[in-house]
């Protein structure tokens, strides 16, 4: 279960961090927002992309969206979106609940440069209504991403 594989991540690497399970879903920007009580774009989301042959995941602030032109001068091909099967097959976190935690093998992970607007962030846990409050920093350096600027 996805939710376990998070869990299991932060149990190993930062046991302060405890995963946040809602009644409702979380599965949006504007639901996770609602269901945790913070701003749309606090809510860290992530991108499942391909660029070229390679497979990362980009987490940007909620209201943030992708620039094609600045994405493909910092990773040479234009951002494809994976589909939810591939997502899951490659995460094993389902659309809505995807975040670079708990993978079932390793992916570079690239934190947009949007995150670091907020001391807190309210990325998904693996689960369409889970999720944890983390700083950008310490989610960067859990995750061994790559701060980029690739949002317009």
């Amino acid at each position: 279960m996805s939710i376990e594989s998070v869990r299991a991540f932060f149990i190993k690497n930062s046991p302060e961090v405890a995963v946040i399970e809602t009644e409702a879903s979380s599965a949006t920007v504007a639901l996770a927002a609602e269901a945790h009580g913070v701003d749309p774009d606090q809510i860290a989301k992530t991108i499942c992309l391909k660029a070229g042959d390679s497979i990362l995941l980009v987490v940007v602030a909620g209201t943030k969206r992708l620039d094609n032109r600045k994405f493909r001068d910092r990773f040479g091909a234009k951002p494809r979106m994976l589909g939810p099967e591939e997502v899951v097959a490659v995460t094993s976190h389902p659309v809505g609940g995807v975040c670079p935690f708990g993978l079932p093998s390793p992916l570079p992970v690239f934190c947009d440069i949007s995150l670091k607007n907020h001391s807190e962030v309210v990325p998904a846990a693996g689960a369409t209504n889970a999720a944890v409050r983390i700083s950008p920093d310490m989610m960067a350096r859990l995750t061994e991403a790559e701060w980029v600027d690739v949002c317009q």
